[in-house]
C-alpha cells in the first residue's frame, strides 16, 4: 500500500475527518505500508495538502471530499469570504480552538476552565468541550467581582494553587477591544493574557493596544496575540511529544 492510500484509510476509519497528529498516531498502525523516512510527519503532512480526494478544514483538520456533505451536517464547516459571517462558522471556529487550548492546558499539567454557556458546544469529533474541561466551575481565587469578570473569559488554566495562569479570548469577528477591556480590568494579576485569532486580524489588535485605555498593558507588554496557525502548529507539537518514550 502507498503512503498516500495509508493516510486515506486511516481518515476513512476516523470518520472522514481527523487532525494532522491523529493520523501521525493512527496511520502506522496499518502494516501494509512502510514509511522509510525518518521525518513522516511531514511526509503526511504533505500527503493531506497534495493529494485529491483530502480537503482542508481548518489549520490542523482534514477531511475527506466523500464524506464533505456528512461532515458540514455536523457542523464541521470550510471557511469562505461568502460564509465566514455566518453563526454555523462562527460556533465551530470558536468551539475548535477552544478545544485546542483545553487539550494543550492538560498536556502542560494545568487545570482548565470554560464558561457555562460554551459547555455544551462541541469539538470537531463530537465530544462536548465539558469533557476537555477539567474545572465545572471557578477556583475561588479572588474577590467574587473579579472571579464574575473572569467567568466569560473563554478559555482559562489554572496552576495546581488553582490561581490563573492563562487567559486565552478567541476573536473570530468580535471587537478584539471587548476582550482587552476585560484583560484591563484584570491585569493586577500575575498572569499570561492571549488573543487568538486569524494572523490577518494582528493589524487590528495592533492598532487597538495603542488606546490610551491600554497604556498599563502595552507597555508592560501584558497581552499577546496568537494566531491559529501557530496555535496549530504547538499543538502539534504537543500531541508528537506524548509519543515520545523520554523527554528532556
Amino acid at each position: 500500500m502507498k503512503q498516500y492510500e495509508a493516510v486515506i484509510e486511516t481518515l476513512d476509519k476516523l470518520g472522514g475527518v481527523a487532525t494532522l497528529s491523529e493520523l501521525n498516531k493512527e496511520v502506522f498502525k496499518i502494516k501494509d505500508c512502510e514509511w522509510k523516512t525518518k521525518t513522516p510527519f511531514a511526509s503526511i503532512r504533505r500527503i493531506v495538502q497534495q493529494t485529491k480526494g483530502i480537503y482542508k478544514i481548518k489549520p490542523g483538520l482534514y477531511g475527506l471530499e466523500k464524506y464533505k456533505k456528512q461532515i458540514e451536517d455536523r457542523g464541521i464547516i470550510v471557511e469562505t469570504e461568502k460564509n465566514k459571517d455566518s453563526d454555523a462558522v462562527k460556533m465551530f471556529n470558536h468551539s475548535y480552538y477552544q478545544g485546542i487550548l483545553l487539550i494543550i492546558g492538560k498536556f502542560h499539567k494545568m487545570q482548565t476552565f470554560i464558561p457555562k454557556q460554551d459547555k455544551n458546544k462541541k469539538f470537531y469529533d463530537g465530544r462536548k468541550l465539558q469533557e476537555l474541561s477539567t474545572l465545572n466551575e471557578l477556583p475561588s481565587y479572588s474577590y467574587p467581582q473579579i472571579i464574575k469578570r473572569s467567568s466569560t473569559i473563554d478559555t482559562i488554566w489554572f496552576n495546581e494553587r488553582n490561581m490563573p495562569h492563562s487567559f486565552f479570548e478567541i476573536e473570530h469577528s468580535t471587537d478584539i477591544q471587548n476582550s482587552l477591556l476585560k484583560f484591563n480590568d484584570l491585569q493586577d494579576f500575575y498572569v499570561r493574557m492571549t488573543i487568538v485569532a486569524d494572523i490577518k486580524r494582528k493589524p487590528e489588535f495592533e492598532d487597538k493596544m495603542r488606546f490610551h485605555a491600554f497604556d498599563e498593558l502595552r507597555l508592560n507588554k501584558r497581552v499577546s496575540f496568537l494566531s491559529y496557525d501557530t496555535l496549530i502548529k504547538q499543538y502539534e507539537m504537543e500531541l508528537e511529544k506524548q509519543s515520545f518514550d523520554f523527554i528532556l
